[in-house]
C-alpha cells in the first residue's frame, strides 16, 4: 500500500478540527493523525507523531499562529497549509503567514462553516497533497531580516512606508514597448515579490495571474506596492496598462490584455474556470500571444498543475522571449515543468536570476534596435 499522508489539524475550533479530520480521513492517501486545539498542544503532537503536514490557524488562544510558524519554520520546517478567514485582517496575515514559509492557504467562510468547508473538500485536500510534496525551507533566524532593513533596500518600504529610490540604471522608453507577463501558483506570492521587487522603476508593464481566491488579491497587490520600485495595484477592467506598472488578476476573475488603438488595456472578466483554475494563466498567456507577440517576455513561476502551459508555448510561436523558474527554487516545480516539456523555455532559471535575465534581455533588445538602426 502506498505511503499515506500524515497530517495534524491545528484549530481553537471543536467544529472545525473535527469536519477537517473528516474530510482527511475520507481519502485513501491520507489521514488525520492528530487535532490539536492550540500551538502548544500542537507542539508535542508534532514532536511526538511526526507527521508530513499541518493545517494551521491563523488565530488562535496561547499563541497566535503566525508566531507558531515562524518558531516552527526555524526549528523543525515541515509544510504547513494555512486556514484563514475571508476578512481584511486574515488576509493580510495570510500573506505573512507565506512570507514565513507556508506552502498555501484555505479560506473558510466567515458563516456557514461547515457547509463552506464541505464545499471546499477538494480544495483543501489537494493543497495537503501538494504541499506534502512541497520544497520546504527552513527561515532564517531572526536577526537576518535586519539586512532588508538597511536603507535603500526595497523591503525598507515596508517598514518605512518610503518607496525605494529608484536604480541607476534605466530601462528608458523600450519600456513603453514591451509588456511582461507572469504566472504562477503554488508558492508563487513570494516569488512574485522576489521579481518584482528587483525591477527597476521604469520597467516594462508586468501583468500577472497568482492563483489566489477573491478578498486577497488587493491586500497582496498593497503590500507589493510598499516594497517594489514600480507601483503594483489590483488590476480594474479597462486599466492602461503603463510602464513602471504592475497589475494584478483578481481573484475569481480572469485577466487578459488587449489592444485600444495605441495602448495596451486591462481586461478583467468573470467566467469559467480554465484548467480549473479562476483567474487562469493560460487566459492570460493567450492573450499575450494574440495581442502583444515579439514585444512579449514570458515568466513562469513556482505551482502545481499544467495551467498556462500551452499558451506559454503559443507566445513564443508568436516571438516572445519566456523564462521558466528552476525546480531547485520552486516550492512546487510542476507549471514550470509542464511549460518547459511544451517547449515554452527559451531559459530555465533560478528565482534570483529571472529579474536580472529580464533586465539583460531588453538591454540586448535595445542594443539590437540601435544596430538595425
Amino acid at each position: 500500500m502506498p505511503k499515506k499522508t500524515r497530517v495534524v489539524v491545528v484549530d481553537d475550533s471543536a467544529l472545525v478540527r473535527g469536519l477537517l479530520a473528516e474530510i482527511i480521513n475520507r481519502l485513501t492517501d491520507m489521514e488525520c493523525i492528530g487535532a490539536a486545539a492550540d500551538p502548544l498542544v500542537a507542539r508535542e503532537m508534532i514532536r511526538n507523531l511526526n507527521p508530513d503536514v499541518i493545517t494551521l490557524d491563523v488565530e488562535m488562544p496561547r499563541m497566535d499562529g503566525i508566531d507558531f510558524l515562524s518558531k516552527l519554520m526555524r526549528l523543525r520546517p515541515m509544510p504547513v497549509v494555512m486556514v484563514s478567514t475571508l476578512t481584511e485582517r486574515g488576509a493580510d496575515v495570510t500573506l505573512r503567514a507565506l512570507e514565513l514559509g507556508a506552502i498555501d492557504f484555505v479560506a473558510k467562510p466567515k458563516i456557514g462553516v461547515a457547509d463552506g468547508l464541505r464545499l471546499l473538500a477538494e480544495d483543501i485536500t489537494e493543497k495537503i497533497r501538494t504541499a506534502a510534496h512541497a520544497h520546504v525551507r527552513r527561515l532564517p533566524p531572526a536577526a537576518a531580516p535586519a539586512a532588508a532593513s538597511a536603507p535603500g533596500h526595497p523591503a525598507a518600504a515596508a517598514a518605512t512606508g518610503v518607496r525605494p529610490a529608484a536604480p541607476v540604471a534605466s530601462l528608458g522608453r523600450l519600456s513603453t514597448e514591451k509588456i511582461i507577463f507572469i504566472g504562477a501558483s503554488t508558492g508563487g506570492t513570494e516569488a512574485t515579490k522576489e521579481v518584482l521587487m528587483n525591477l527597476p522603476h521604469d520597467a516594462p508593464a508586468v501583468v500577472i495571474t497568482q492563483h489566489m481566491p477573491a478578498g486577497f488579491t488587493k491586500s497582496y497587490a498593497t503590500r507589493l506596492d510598499s516594497l517594489c520600485r514600480i507601483r503594483v495595484k489590483e488590476a480594474v477592467d479597462g486599466d492602461r496598462i503603463l510602464p513602471g506598472h504592475a497589475y494584478i488578476a483578481p481573484g475569481g476573475l480572469h485577466l487578459s490584455v488587449e489592444r485600444s488603438g495605441a495602448n495596451y488595456i486591462a481586461r478583467v472578466r468573470d467566467g469559467d474556470p480554465v484548467n480549473r483554475h479562476k483567474p487562469s494563466v493560460e487566459v492570460l498567456f493567450e492573450s499575450a500571444a494574440k495581442v502583444v507577440g515579439p514585444n512579449a517576455l514570458g515568466v513562469m513561476l513556482t505551482g502545481m498543475g499544467a495551467d498556462g502551459a500551452r499558451a506559454m508555448k503559443t507566445m513564443r510561436d508568436a516571438g516572445s522571449w519566456n523564462v521558466c523558474q528552476d525546480e531547485a527554487s520552486c516550492v512546487v516545480f510542476g507549471m514550470p515543468r509542464e511549460a518547459i516539456n511544451h517547449g515554452a523555455a527559451n531559459e530555465v532559471l533560478p528565482l534570483q536570476r529571472i529579474a536580472p535575465a529580464l533586465i539583460e534581455r531588453l538591454k540586448s533588445t535595445v542594443g539590437a534596435a540601435i544596430h538595425r538602426v
